[in-house]
């Protein structure tokens, strides 16, 4: 069995990779692709809490989205990702997983409110905890959330699974030269205005000395060597 270095951690998926090959929703085999490969860190006794962006469903940076009002956008984003959380909870469950919803947004037919110690609880009573609904309150990004609730429930290190394998010092999809990091400090990070993590979340982490991981969660077994410690994507510290 592999040997672990986090107990417990906070994976953040973007929506965007759980579209699969689809141009824009949900698709189950991607989604079921990604709970097989969290299943594999949960059974090496890691504590996983996973927060989901919901791109894949709605984008307030999408050309639609900017003719609606700001706040009315961001409160449609958040119901993206419980629409994508209760996805990726209906996954985990098919395969034997204790799993629960808790969103920032009160859902009570959905899901259970945030609660800070009711999650630690289901965490240390070994369930899977989805965050979902961002931070609750507009203006605030998923990023943004996945470094709160890391901060609330003690995790040691967040991982950001996205389509990209670690940060670049520019994007890499429009320029050839673009020159990835193995390793950047916050405040290299924030200085260069790296778009991969928000400035909010990467303040909040530095603040409480919490290391981000950005990786490529569509390479198999990606989660689990960064549980290990194993120097995948890129780390921001």
């Amino acid at each position: 069995m592999a040997k672990i270095k986090y107990k417990r951690v906070v994976l953040k998926m973007s929506g965007e990779v759980l579209m699969g090959t689809q141009r824009y929703g949900i698709d189950p085999q991607a989604v079921k692709l990604f709970a097989q490969e969290i299943k594999k860190v949960y059974s090496l006794g890691v504590q996983v809490a996973v927060v989901v962006g919901g791109g894949n469903i709605w984008r307030g940076i999408s050309p639609f989205a900017q003719e609606i009002d700001r706040v009315t956008a961001d409160y449609m984003g958040m119901l993206a990702t419980i629409i994508n959380a209760l996805a990726l909870q209906d996954a985990l469950e098919q395969m034997g997983i204790p799993t629960r919803v808790q969103t920032a947004i009160e859902m009570a037919k959905l899901a259970e409110p945030f609660i800070r110690r009711r999650a630690i609880r289901h965490l240390e009573k070994k369930r899977i905890v989805i965050f979902a609904g961002g931070t609750g309150n507009p203006y605030f990004t998923t990023d943004t959330a996945s470094a709160l609730r890391a901060v609330e429930i003690g995790a040691e290190i967040i991982l950001k699974a996205t389509k990209v394998d670690g940060v670049y010092d520019k994007d890499p999809a429009k320029y050839k030269n673009a020159k990835k990091f193995e390793s950047i400090s916050f405040m290299e990070a924030i200085n260069r205005q790296l778009k991969i993590v928000d400035a909010t979340a990467l303040s909040l982490c530095w603040e409480n000395k919490i290391p981000i991981r950005v990786f490529n969660i569509n390479k198999i077994g990606q989660i689990t060597k960064a549980v290990c410690g194993e120097k995948v994507g890129t780390i921001i510290k």
